[in-house]
């Protein structure tokens, strides 16, 4: 069994590189693909970097040249849920890519043209061991739903608004929508899981300094708990 575990940024996997008993390391597409074993589990974790195009040839890799059983993602979102606050964590169970709109020929937005799916749904299995992992961790909110993912960075009140109306949206980012996307077309288990660094739709919002270290620990322990767990 092999885990693939991606974070966009290098600060959303250094904790796990440096608990990884690493065995080797591989480039490809200018990415890290670092090889080694984490509770006597076969890992391999990656920096895709920022936006879809960039997290899905990432996902494409793990799947061809590494063989991932299980794909998860883990990183920093903005929350679009008016109950989700900096320092939740939303569990995706369902991801939409929101700037898909193909709605003048009839679709509805977020539909991939010809796809057989609207929405690309977690593993039940992994969300359940993410929701034990954020259950056993104590201190935390945790929240399972949708998220969506667009390369955009969305700032505005006004369009938070609009995701959480539109999609039933509890967090957005940039990733994750096309994770699931080569993970369903592949046939691979996967889950996504964000830490929440702010929300528009609240006015709630942490300095990004103090949140990340407090976003990274709690992304790392609930990895950590549900390696052990699979």
């Amino acid at each position: 069994m092999v885990i693939g575990i991606i974070g966009a940024m290098d600060e959303e996997v250094e904790i796990l590189l440096s608990e990884l008993e690493l065995e080797k390391v591989e480039e490809k597409a200018n990415m890290k693909f670092n090889l080694g074993k984490l509770y006597n589990k076969d890992i391999v974790v990656v920096r895709s970097g920022i936006g879809k195009v960039n997290a899905a040839v990432c996902a494409q890799i793990l799947v061809d040249d590494f063989n991932a059983d299980y794909i998860i993602n883990v990183g920093i979102a903005g929350g679009a849920g008016e109950n989700v606050y900096p320092g939740d964590i939303v569990i995706a169970d369902n991801l939409v890519q929101h700037d898909m709109d193909t709605s003048a020929f009839g679709d509805k937005v977020g539909q991939i043209p010809r796809l057989d799916t609207y929405d690309f749904k977690c593993n039940r299995r992994l969300v359940e061991k993410a929701k034990d992992a954020c259950n056993k961790l104590g201190n935390i909110n945790s929240f399972v739903g949708r998220i969506v993912t667009g390369d955009q960075f969305i700032s505005s009140t006004e369009k938070v608004r609009y995701l959480n109306k539109e999609f039933g949206a509890l967090a957005c980012e940039m990733e994750g929508g096309s994770i699931a996307q080569v993970a369903y077309l592949n046939n691979v288990p996967f889950v996504i899981i964000r830490s929440i660094s702010d929300n528009a739709n609240n006015g709630a919002s942490m300095d990004y300094k103090k949140f990340a270290p407090i976003a990274i620990k709690n992304s790392t322990q609930i990895i950590k708990s549900m390696i052990m767990s699979l």
